[in-house]
């Protein structure tokens, strides 16, 4: 730490940081544009200027920017000296000369870093009469709306696209006064990050053109804060609301998970909230019923002929999954995951108890030295990793300039250094990957070559490892390269994962990881969907053993939980499966084929209007919350399946009593009974709360939960290793000074003629009971936990910069620590894995199919948001060159492909991919018409000639 004098006061600092980046951590208020804590400081808007001081006999003092000069001991500057206070103020003056001042009808009104800066510095009257500089505006596609004549020039949209992200098409134009900002010709935005120019940018120039589809003022927006439901990174999102309409997702941050940043696909992706695919009501064999009715037959079905089965979901949250498991019972219960995906989740749960290797966060990520992706294309599986990854190539860099005396947040200066050093990061994938720009080495194979890569690099790590016999010279050169690179390095990270279907590969990974010398190794795997591996730590028999047991006659109805099955079976077969089923009970949100064949249909409320827990990838349990209450008949999942079980106990009632904090009242047998519990989520030890904690916590078959703090508690109970999620966000009982923290911003306008046109008069405000929030803007969010800060803001900071307020230090963790638990953590150890693949043969005239994910086309609930839509891939196979080659066909040739099975798909065109190994056909996982094709299938492909075409 460093002291230092401000303004007459002393201060402890970090030592090593900017003086910018000290004040704010401080909660001092110094104006800025161009510094942003991921990105370091650029020194180009001049806004932070501070009087620096030689020594205590100095009077006078030297102009500085604050964000480019460094702390020291006994360092004395002032923030409110005339010339500092005179300078910041003709600055920004000068800025503004060109800006329109069109804030009434600018999307960034009322969070606007630039209205801010320019109320701070006192810039309240406008001398400048002359003509304004003005520039063309491009179209840069669905996501983001673009005003260039707002520009401060500020340079922070090419900063974090180009140098952060990687990205490639945006650049700055022109020079002086004249600077602009844009691609070279109009066209979407390639980068898979784009979307974060909008928070970026400190003024309008980039905004969210989903948002502006349907706007609101920033200040009538509704908020909660929530978890992504597109991938298993688990990045924290604050969704907004108005008039019960989903109108936006902005990034909320987490310290240690996505940071400032999501990737578009979770920033874009929330429009099936807002589809005509909702289901909005129940339906009983096609036709809409009332809630009353449609849990009363619900509760029929349950109670006629043999015992129900129950599907869960890997996008349904703990506590759904949980209801369901408990509804049916464990032996009827199955994880609604066919036999590949399960056995994967199942062993990647495993390893991350008992591998005895620390599974990574995000921000650890960035910390690594050195970097082995195994079977994994990041950017399209785990979107938000990649952006960690590509800080992680950097890491070097970072280390040379310490060697030089330059200070890590001195970007340019470190960014010279990149091409003298970078972190060695090496690709084995499939096929060509976004990240390979930053690769040291790659190579693509299939499944097995890439296994075999992996256990050879392992073998050359620790000689006790298995090793692959009949390697090729070139695979084997490659793995001594690869670890000596891994040897070396003080931080190893190994990521792999789901996406090539391949136990193989995942237990690769775990050998390199485990051979690896270094105390400090990581070993991260990416998960397909948002509660992928919460529902593989909960545990449950696979899809292919629910068939069976319908289709032996130990069941004869069937419950599916927020699952469209056929996106995981072949069609035929879950036809059969169905049509054997006597009844089919559906819970989703959205149409789809599985929902289509329900004899009842239940209306399921989103991640907009629930609330459940969500396990990420490195197993941290985290909570979302309802932004606004479904409107009935549209349920929680949850809440579907708690309505039909038996009324032991009636926990409705269930609620904080006045005798004193801790205390929880219940009715059990009609009478009051109060019990003591040392945490608001708990219920008491005890003779005198045996009976209440017994049904609570899932000690009988027959409980009923009636409020979610009591369900997340027994799902907590009943899974070791689920303990802790009782402590991912407090309970419904939270309060702050006795009120619940407020939803609505202080400013929310409208409330009482906002239904003015169907009923004159302010309707109540909904009453939530299941969490510590109101409907409502009374209350207070200055003094709450981390999990449960719906929006940033703080006097004077209005937009999304206010997030220092909330800081330990500016960039690092949040104040209470960060949202969510950590539910696992490494221990023990496991044998080596020696089951060795042989390597992949291709046979002549057959194909095997390859899924690839891709980050806009392969997961379920953003196909259905239009702007997502528009970023869909192509719609083909990919085939190596050599491949098509010998079919006699080019790109755009249309094929059609035939499976074993009998499944035929027609007149598909053809892109030619010269990195995809032979043998192999590639095509886009998740897209509708691939369905039926599973990882592996054997296919044959035959040339649509000119007459078929027609």
């Amino acid at each position: 730490m460093a002291r230092i004098e401000i303004d007459g006061q002393p201060y402890d600092v970090l030592d090593g940081s900017n003086l910018l980046s000290a004040c704010l951590s401080l909660g001092l208020d110094l104006p800025y544009f161009c510094w942003h804590p991921a990105l370091g400081s650029a020194g180009a808007c001049r806004q932070c200027a501070v009087i620096q001081y030689k020594d205590a006999e100095d009077r006078r003092g030297r102009l500085v920017m604050a964000c480019m000069t460094p702390v020291a001991d006994a360092m004395r500057v002032s923030i409110a000296a005339e010339p500092a206070r005179q300078f910041r103020s003709d600055n920004i003056e000068l800025l503004m000369t060109n800006h329109p001042h069109d804030c009434p009808v600018c999307e960034e009104g009322g969070e606007c870093h630039l209205q801010d800066m320019t109320v701070m510095t006192g810039h309240t009257f406008r001398r400048y009469r002359g003509l304004k500089r003005t520039h063309h505006n491009q179209n840069l596609g669905p996501f983001i709306n673009h005003e260039m004549n707002r520009c401060i020039a500020c340079y922070r949209c090419v900063r974090f696209y180009d140098d952060y992200a990687g990205g490639k098409d945006l650049q700055v134009f022109g020079m002086h006064n004249n600077v602009y900002f844009g691609r070279f010709d109009d066209g979407a935005l390639e980068s898979e990050f784009s979307g974060n120019l909008v928070e970026v940018c400190p003024t309008g120039v980039f905004t969210d053109k989903t948002f502006s589809a349907h706007y609101a003022r920033k200040w009538d927006l509704q908020t909660a804060p929530s978890v992504c439901a597109h991938c298993g990174l688990g990045c924290n999102t604050a969704p907004g609301e108005r008039y019960g309409t989903l109108r936006r997702v902005i990034n909320r941050y987490h310290g240690e998970v996505n940071g400032y940043f999501l990737c578009d696909r979770g920033r874009f992706g929330y429009g099936f909230v807002n589809s005509p695919k909702r289901i909005l009501k129940p339906r009983l064999d096609g036709q809409e019923i009332s809630a009353d009715a449609a849990e009363s037959h619900f509760r029929q079905l349950l109670k006629a002929g043999k015992p129900a089965i129950g599907i869960g979901s890997p996008r349904a949250s703990l506590e759904a999954n949980f209801a369901l498991r408990k509804l049916v019972g464990e032996e009827n219960f199955f994880l609604g995951l066919e036999d590949t995906e399960h056995t994967l989740l199942n062993a990647i749960a495993e390893l991350m108890r008992h591998g005895g290797i620390h599974s990574p966060s995000l921000r650890e990520v960035e910390q690594a030295d050195a970097v082995l992706i195994l079977g994994e294309d990041v950017t399209h599986s785990a979107p938000r990793l990649a952006l960690s990854l590509r800080q992680a190539a950097r890491n070097a860099s970072f280390d040379l300039a310490g060697t030089l005396h330059i200070l890590p947040w001195q970007d340019a200066a470190v960014r010279n250094l990149e091409n003298q050093a970078q972190s060695p990061v090496f690709i084995a994938s499939i096929c060509a990957t976004r990240l390979d720009d930053v690769a040291a080495n790659t190579y693509r194979g299939s499944p097995e070559d890439i296994a075999r890569l992996g256990f050879a690099i392992a073998h050359c790590l620790d000689e006790s490892a298995p090793a692959p016999v009949a390697l090729g010279d070139a695979e084997q050169a490659l793995a001594v390269i690869i670890a000596d690179s891994l040897k070396q390095a003080k931080r190893p990270l190994i990521v792999s994962g789901t996406s090539c279907a391949s136990l193989d590969v995942v237990q690769a990974a775990y050998n390199v990881a485990k051979a690896l010398p270094s105390t400090d190794k990581q070993l991260m795997f990416t998960v397909p969907e948002c509660n992928s591996l919460g529902l593989a730590i909960m545990g449950g028999a696979s899809l292919q053993q629910a068939f069976e047991r319908i289709g032996t006659g130990l069941a004869d109805s069937v419950i599916i939980l927020e699952n469209d099955l056929y996106r995981r079976v072949p069609g035929p077969e879950l036809d059969r499966f169905l049509e054997t089923a006597a009844h089919v009970v559906v819970i989703d949100s959205l149409e789809n084929k599985t929902a289509a064949q329900a004899e009842l249909l239940l209306s399921a409320a989103t991640f907009a209007e629930s609330e459940g827990t969500l396990v990420n990838n490195e197993g941290r349990a985290q909570r979302y919350f309802p932004v606004y209450p479904a409107t009935e008949p549209v349920r929680g999942s949850w809440q579907w399946l708690t309505s039909v079980m038996d009324d032991t106990v009636d926990l409705s009632r269930v609620k904080p009593s006045p005798e004193g904090e801790g205390w929880v009242r219940g009715r059990q047998n009609k009478e009051e009974n109060l019990f003591k519990s040392p945490h608001p989520n708990l219920l008491p030890e005890g003779e005198g709360a045996r009976v209440l904690k017994s049904t609570v916590l899932g000690g009988m078959d027959d409980a009923q939960w009636r409020h979610h703090d009591a369900l997340t508690a027994a799902c907590a109970n009943a899974f070791p290793d689920l303990a802790a999620i009782i402590r991912a966000a407090p309970g419904a009982d939270y309060t702050v000074n006795g009120s619940k923290i407020p939803r609505q911003p202080h400013r929310y306008s409208g409330r009482t003629a906002m239904h003015a046109d169907i009923k004159v008069g302010e309707p109540g405000q909904p009453q939530d009971m299941e969490t510590p929030f109101a409907f409502s803007m009374e209350g207070d969010t200055a003094q709450v936990p981390p999990a449960l800060v719906p929006v940033v803001w703080a006097p004077g900071w209005n937009s999304n910069q206010a997030i220092n307020k909330f800081q330990q230090q500016t960039g690092g963790r949040l104040r209470d620590g960060d949202a969510g638990v950590r539910l696992i953590e490494a221990s023990g150890t496991m044998p080596w894995f020696g089951d060795i693949p042989p390597a992949f043969k291709s046979e002549p005239g057959r194909w095997r199919i390859m899924p690839l994910p891709h980050i806009f086309g392969s997961e379920e609930l953003s196909l259905q948001s239009p702007s997502i839509a528009e970023r869909l891939p192509a719609f083909c196979v990919l085939l190596n060159f050599l491949d098509a080659e010998t079919l006699g066909v080019d790109s755009g040739d249309p094929v059609e492909i035939s499976s074993l099975l009998g499944i035929s798909i027609l007149k598909i065109p053809v892109q030619i991919e010269p990195t995809l190994p032979r043998g192999l056909l590639g095509i886009t996982a998740g897209f509708p018409a691939f369905q039926a094709m599973k990882t592996w299938t054997q296919v044959t492909i035959k040339k649509v000639n000119q007459e078929d075409r027609l």
